[in-house]
């Protein structure tokens, strides 16, 4: 069974590739591109239309070997110029050295107090994960391996301008949708 994002909503890899769906063969592209390039960490994709409420977002990927941390964001717009982007949605960030499952947002420049209450830390170095952030109207839910961890209430209100995903750190994509 395919399992969809919601709404047959998609994340735009580059300019004009596409995941509709975790049950398509993948990202498509008009030149049939390698999909193991197209997810390459750094990684950096659009949400077709922005999040709303019922919108959801999945990461699904291996983590390295020997990992230190990575980092799962959606933020507001796609500048490459200003590192972090101006607002942060939603940082989640895995850290390996204390075992922490953090979350965190930018708004108006300045970051929130990181959130660290996990009752278990849901990674394996050298295996695979999935990573589910459902977008309700009040907070966005967070699974891992269908497990839910945690909720985290919308510091950006306007859902519409979180437009981006961003993945970095010592893990590998496997699929987004």
């Amino acid at each position: 069974m395919a399992v969809q994002a919601a709404e047959n909503d998609g994340i735009n890899v580059e300019e004009d590739h596409l995941n509709d769906s975790l049950g398509n063969p993948g990202l498509i592209s008009p030149d049939k591109e390698d999909l193991s390039r197209l997810l390459t960490v750094p990684f950096s994709g659009r949400i077709r239309g922005g999040m709303r409420p019922g919108k959801k977002i999945i990461v699904m990927g291996i983590v390295d070997l020997e990992p230190e941390s990575f980092d799962v964001s959606l933020t507001c717009g796609r500048s490459e110029k200003e590192e972090p982007p101006y607002d942060v949605a939603l940082k989640l960030s895995a850290r390996f050295t204390d075992r922490q499952f953090l979350r965190s947002a930018r708004v108006s420049g300045k970051w929130t107090e990181e959130e660290a209450s996990t009752v278990y830390f849901p990674f394996i170095p050298d295996q695979p994960f999935r990573i589910e952030i459902h977008c309700e109207h009040q907070r966005f839910r967070i699974f891992v391996d269908g497990h839910q961890l945690f909720d985290f209430y919308h510091k950006v209100k306007s859902l519409t301008s979180i437009d981006t995903v961003r993945i970095q750190g010592d893990l590998q994509i496997t699929k987004l949708g």
